[in-house]
């Protein structure tokens, strides 16, 4: 058997942070939820069974967590800032897919979300 792609994926993390152009965002903030897929050969783990053979997605939750304390303008911002965090921690990542959705987006009507998505690869892989 050979391994042909694999994927690790932490998803619906909720955050309630202080993103926004506009001043009332960074005052009453806001709802977000964050999906991340990393690209990740699982390979080893899949034979050890092993959690060191593994990303930790504790950790990547961690990351998160933290780039969404530190507020941004924009979603972009945000999004290129957790992906260089992750990046930075995990190198053995080779992609990376970010969602980033924000709930309820001040916009004069009702609107569930706005949200980016990135994909990023890691230079650093290959």
């Amino acid at each position: 058997m050979k391994l042909s792609s694999s994927y690790i994926s932490v998803n619906g993390m909720h955050f309630r942070a202080y993103h926004g152009v506009a001043p009332q965002e960074r005052i009453i903030g806001s709802d977000f939820v964050v999906n991340v897929r990393a690209k990740y050969n699982v390979t080893k783990a899949m034979e050890s069974d092993d959690v060191s053979d593994t990303i930790n997605y504790a950790r990547i939750y961690e990351i998160i967590d933290k780039k969404m304390q530190e507020p941004s303008c924009l979603l972009e911002n945000l999004a290129g800032r957790i992906g260089k965090g992750i990046f930075g921690e995990m190198p053995e990542i080779e992609t990376l897919d970010i969602t980033i959705e924000k709930k309820n987006p001040p916009m004069g009507g009702e609107i569930g979300c706005a949200s980016v998505e990135i994909h990023l690869i890691n230079d650093k892989t290959f």
